[in-house]
């Protein structure tokens, strides 16, 4: 059978988790730069058809092509190590620790800050001819969006700031279902149609996703855009970070696990454990 079934799948999401964190600090951070570089190409992609298009849906259906090559790849978003990891920890498997689970999601985010600028600088460069001229229109676009996601919910103080978090939340529920969909299903058309379908969810009813705002906010202010480093951590990185954290654990990694894995009687699962590798 290519569907495995809930407690099954699980039960792999505390494996991956486990996983994770013993990963040493060189992979974990190679993985966490291509994540972050691939799903910030796909940003791109997106408005590029956004903008050539004037149609939002088709770039929200076609934007998941970068996150299912992540994840085919075995790459690692923050968005879904926020979900993984701490199960592990949950599941009281042996070795790990709080402390583990917060370096795996400090290198992670690293990694993907360092994809997604890398990507960020390209395509400011690419869209001004190397900053010599006014960015094109996919160049203004994302300057746009960038005002329009910071100075937008600041003019709304703690109702916009609220917003903000709401909206973090909500995009995590949606990727890290899409995280899990990748393991339901043991053939690679059931894992990109499991994958495919709450990312175009999260994009289209545009959620806040911290490591595609680490491509849209810098590129931003590569282009000059009207705002500001502090306005970009204070307006939009730092509780899009804490939305994401908050709605994917809390709607996607302990439902599942709650009701799939704490209910078993007896179980074996934390009685199994891979070697720790050396960071």
């Amino acid at each position: 059978m290519s569907y495995l079934a809930p407690s099954e799948f699980v039960t792999k999401m505390v494996d991956a988790g486990e996983s994770k964190i013993f990963m040493s600090t060189r992979d974990t951070i190679i993985r966490a730069y291509m994540a972050g570089a691939i799903l910030a190409l796909a940003a791109w992609f997106a408005v590029t058809i956004n903008v050539n298009t004037g149609q939002p849906l088709v770039g929200a259906l076609l934007f998941p092509v970068g996150f299912v090559m992540l994840y085919l790849l075995g790459f690692d978003l923050l968005t879904g190590v926020f979900v993984l990891s701490p199960l592990a920890l949950i599941d009281k498997r042996p070795g790990v620790t709080f402390g583990g689970v917060l370096r795996n999601w400090g290198l992670v985010f690293v990694g993907n800050f360092a994809g997604a600028f890398t990507v960020a600088f390209m395509m400011a460069f690419v869209t001004t001819f190397g900053f010599t001229q006014d960015p094109d229109k996919v160049g203004a676009a994302i300057g746009n969006i960038g005002e329009g996601r910071t100075l937008g919910y600041a003019a709304h103080g703690a109702a916009g700031m609220a917003t903000l978090f709401l909206r973090g939340m909500l995009c995590n529920w949606m990727v890290s279902t899409g995280v899990v969909g990748a393991m339901i299903s043991t053939s690679v058309p059931g894992k990109v149609i499991a994958m495919w379908m709450p990312i175009l969810v999260f994009f289209y009813m545009v959620f806040e996703h911290s490591v595609v705002n680490m491509f849209l906010f810098p590129s931003g202010l590569m282009l000059h855009a009207k705002f500001s480093i502090m306005d970009y951590l204070i307006w939009n990185e730092i509780p899009t970070v804490l939305g994401n954290l908050v709605g994917g654990l809390a709607f996607t990694g302990m439902t599942l696990y709650a009701t799939h894995v704490m209910t078993l009687p007896k179980r074996q699962a934390g009685k199994t454990t891979r070697p720790r590798v050396a960071a």
